[in-house]
Order: structure tokens, then sequence, then C-alpha cells
């Protein structure tokens, strides 16, 4: 959705109306998750809420909206009647809800744009399903402290506020459940949460070409990418272009203030190419020991022959670091794809990342049975 925001916001500005379709709910085998999003304007579509499994039947339905402004919720997958014209050949089911955006149904457009821009957290809040049909639609907009818009009730407003923010701490969207007027415990209203939290951060430390393949292949995975090393020669932006941030600074030092700072969490990948035990010991024997707390990166791996490797549990077990703390390092960094190259090296890494975020082996997928796609519930 994220990379939709800009054509949305050119349309509105001028005036012209545009249809998000949004996936809302998935089960069992769908290719996309809550959030992804496809956008009908004047000038062609963009986007996707199904690889192309259900896109046409998605895009006739905003043709409906756009001409008639009413927001539509609608299934796709096997159970539908129509799963032989429109149902998903892999076998998910999902939920796509389908809107009119213009500047009349969604005025705080703009302040959301700018929120993304400017990497601060917001949300939005839509009512998706509700039995007074005029309430479909409604929505809020949240950060942090302020909100913006209602959801045609001040209960209702605190209780998804209230619940919003928890959602947008983690950078999740999620559909919330709640009665007609916002009642906890009841049912008949779903509020589709859409979190727009900043990107994630890679940090890659040590300015080598492996690192220059590692931010561009961070880069097309939707990182924030920093290069950190203390030598100034090396860590230039002219030789990282793909790098929103090139720092100078040793980097045990660097990592330290950004998770002081709050900018390193649960999200963060740490990618260490320097394999120079003066760079890897004190930086390592940091975010992997016990005491670094609740914003220790997703991943951590480091580059290194065998060799270098066992030279490097020997310095960090010297430090003071135990088994179940050195096993929380992916050393030699990477899957076993036979990469040289440093390109091929950083599709190595990624493939690790991904598999280590989304629970895969590895394995080739046409040595396997079952789900392809994480099994949503």
């Amino acid at each position: 959705m994220r990379e939709l925001l800009p054509h949305l916001a050119r349309h509105w500005e001028a005036g012209e109306p545009t249809a998000l379709a949004t996936v809302v709910q998935t089960w069992h085998s769908a290719p996309q998750q809550p959030g992804a999003a496809l956008l009908v304007g004047p000038d062609g579509v963009y986007g996707s809420v199904s690889g192309g499994c259900v896109e046409g039947a998605v895009y006739e339905l905003a043709q409906d909206v756009l001409t008639d402004g009413i927001p539509q919720l609608a299934r796709y997958g096997v159970t539908d009647n129509e799963a032989f014209d429109v149902g998903l050949t892999c076998g998910g089911v999902l939920d796509v809800f389908v809107e009119r955006i213009d500047a009349g149904t969604f005025p705080s457009l703009t302040s959301v744009v700018g929120s993304v821009h400017s990497l601060e957290p917001i949300a939005i809040a839509t009512v998706i399903r509700h039995p007074e049909p005029d309430r479909i639609g409604q929505r809020l907009v949240l950060d942090s402290s302020s909100t913006l818009g209602s959801l045609g009730s001040s209960r209702t407003d605190r209780a998804v506020t209230e619940d919003g923010r928890g959602l947008l701490a983690h950078g999740r969207s999620s559909v919330l459940h709640y009665g007609p007027d916002g009642e906890r415990l009841g049912a008949g209203m779903d509020v589709f949460l859409r979190s727009f939290a900043p990107p994630p951060r890679m940090i890659v430390v040590g300015a080598i070409d492996f690192a220059a393949a590692a931010a561009r292949m961070g880069k097309f995975l939707g990182y924030r990418v920093t290069v950190c090393d203390a030598r100034p020669l090396f860590a230039t932006q002219a030789r990282f272009p793909d790098a929103d941030d090139v720092v100078v600074d040793w980097p045990h030092r660097y990592i330290a203030a950004e998770r002081d700072a709050g900018r390193v969490d649960y999200r963060t990948v740490l990618i260490v190419l320097t394999h120079d035990e003066k760079f890897d010991t004190p930086l390592l024997r940091m975010v992997l020991g016990d005491d670094w707390g609740d914003h220790r990166p997703a991943y951590i791996g480091a580059m290194g022959s065998r060799r270098t490797h066992h030279k490097r549990v020997a310095n960090l077990r010297e430090a003071g670091l135990g088994s179940h703390e050195i096993t929380r390092l992916r050393s030699p960094i990477g899957l076993n794809l036979g990469s040289r190259t440093p390109e091929e090296t950083a599709v190595s890494i990624a493939a690790e990342i991904i598999a280590a975020q989304c629970g895969g082996d590895g394995q080739s997928l046409s040595s396997t049975t079952g789900s392809i796609h994480p099994t949503q519930t």
C-alpha cells in the first residue's frame, strides 16, 4: 500500500476519484497479506491484491464503487460459487474491501501521506462491516497522540484508538471486531486497521563490495539501509549509492546509540561483513548478550569462512558469552546457494533473512508438499 500513496495523492489533489481495494483478511494459502492493495484510477491500475488471481473481478467491482460510491466487502477463493471464474488458483481465501477515495470521502489523506513521507507511524481505521450501511466506510486516522475523523460514535472511536495504537506500535494491520457501538465483547462491526510504520532497518557493518550488493538487495526488499564502518576512506555515499545512510563510526558505538534512541527494534536486521575481530567482537558481544533487552535485531548474521567462524566463536566465549547467546548468531551468514559474487551472496543473505522471518526452511519447493504460503487462520 505504501507504494500506492503517491498515485493516490496525485489523483486526490487533481480532484479525480479513485477506487482502493484492500485485502483485509486471508485464510489458508492466500498469496497476499492483509494490507495489500490495488488502486483503480483514471490512468490505469496499480498494485495487486492476489498476484493476478482475482484482479479482474476486483477491477469490475471497483468500477461499480466508483460509479455509486457505495463501499463493498467481497470474498474471493475456493469457497465462492464463482470459484472457477475468479477463485484463487492457489487455494486461498481472501476478503477485499473496495472504497471510493476522493476529497469528500477521505479529507485527511494529506495528513497520512505527510506522516508516511516523514517516517512517522500512522494508522487508518475503516469500518468494513456494520448493520447500518451508512457506517460502512467511515474512517479514523490515528497516531500515538492524536486522531482525525470518526467511526460514527465516541465509544467506537475510543475503543478503536486504544486497540489501534497497540497494533501501530508493532506495525501490524488487522481486522478488529466490536459490537455496533464499539462494545468490546459484542459483534456486528468489523474495523480494518491499516498501520503505516516506518520501514524496517537493515544495518550493514563493513564498507566492502559485498556491503554495496547487500544495500541494493535491502532497498529492493523495502528496508531503510544504513552502512556503518569506522574507516572514513571506505564509508562514503559515493561507494554506497543505494544506502539511505552511510555512517563513519565504530559499529558497536553506533549500534548502542541507535538502540538507546529507539531506532533499533525487533524488525531490524544486522549484517556484519567486516570479518575483523576488532570490529566484530565488541559489536556481537553487545547485541548477542542477554542484557541487550527487547530491542535485539530480528536477524544477526556475520560473514566469514568456517575458520573465521570458529575463531569468532572463540573470541565471543572469551568475551563472556555462553552457548545459548552465541546460537543467536547466523554464521557463516546466508543460505547454502553456492554463491560466489557479491550479488549472489546478497541473495543468499536475503534468502536467509526471509526464511528466518517467515518460518521457511530454505528447501526447493519442488521437493516439498503442502502449503506454499504461510497458513492464515
